[in-house]
């Protein structure tokens, strides 16, 4: 998912010749206060406008706590809007309010009902405290993100290269996805001219289960891209994998060899859902 501040046409321009899956355009941390009406009819006027190429549109509103979530809804809910990035999430109270902003807004606008996604950013210790709540409170919640920089903020602690700080917090994050059928993606690196570090961040959170990396750069989303795809060996030793334990299963056993290693079905399980990746 690529971010693209709001109130920058000329981002929003660019963004459109880049292959991410998503584009979000931004009405909340990249937009100042004086700018936030402007930037609110900049996106309600491009969005229809904007040719999407298969990607998805999503919306970043400012949060609840601000008094501008409504009017943000009420400006870019349309059917060119896939979904809301939707802020400041600290437990299921945030998530049920828009959904039932975006409820009325559907109903008013002849949208199927439940059609706008959200994507929820768990953004503090209370919203991390409460994210299994939060994954399961509405049938429209489509994915949780992780927000770094408030996390850390709201803890009272710093923000390293080497990320240990965000273990924890990340685990979480993508074992409550898991468990309630979502999908959880990764928040930004902030220095988007170190592609190293980007890279080895997004290895790491794909290993902890993210499904893929919010980017604030054009130049991070081949990046992300390469390393949230299944890679060509992975695929290759997970049709292996089938194979042989389907061979198995046909002649009776329940876990077989490969390799020198043994296939049992949670392997086999794993595998499954690596080449359903792979071809989706």
């Amino acid at each position: 998912m690529l971010s693209v501040p709001g109130i920058r046409e000329r981002f929003m321009d660019k963004a459109e010749h880049v292959p991410a899956d998503a584009l979000l355009f931004d009405l909340e941390d990249s937009v100042a206060d004086r700018d936030k009406a402007a930037a609110r009819a900049l996106v309600a006027r491009r969005l229809p406008e904007l040719p999407k190429h298969g990607r998805l549109l999503y919306v970043r509103p400012n949060g609840l706590d601000t008094g501008l979530l409504e009017q943000d809804l009420d400006a870019v809910v349309g059917p060119a809007l896939d979904g809301v990035h939707l802020p400041k999430v600290h437990g299921p109270e945030e998530l049920r309010a828009a959904d039932h902003y975006l409820t009325f807004l559907e109903r008013v606008r002849g949208l199927e009902p439940g059609r706008i996604r959200i994507i929820a950013w768990i953004e503090s210790a209370e919203g991390l405290t409460r994210v299994e709540e939060t994954c399961r409170a509405v049938p429209r919640l489509a994915a949780v993100s992780l927000g770094a920089e408030d996390y850390t903020a709201s803890m009272g602690i710093q923000r390293t290269r080497e990320a240990r700080e965000l273990e924890y917090p990340r685990a979480r994050l993508a074992a409550a996805a898991a468990a309630a059928g979502i999908g959880a993606m990764d928040g930004p690196e902030s220095d988007y001219r170190d592609t190293e570090l980007f890279t080895a961040q997004a290895r790491h959170a794909r290993a902890l289960g993210f499904r893929g990396k919010y980017c604030i750069h054009p130049d991070q989303v081949a990046l992300a891209n390469r390393e949230f795809a299944p890679q060509p060996a992975e695929v290759e030793q997970a049709r292996r994998v089938v194979e042989a334990y389907r061979a198995g299963e046909r002649a009776g056993l329940g876990a077989v060899g490969l390799d020198g290693a043994m296939v049992d079905r949670p392997v086999y399980l794993r595998a499954v859902a690596l080449l359903e990746r792979a071809a989706g």
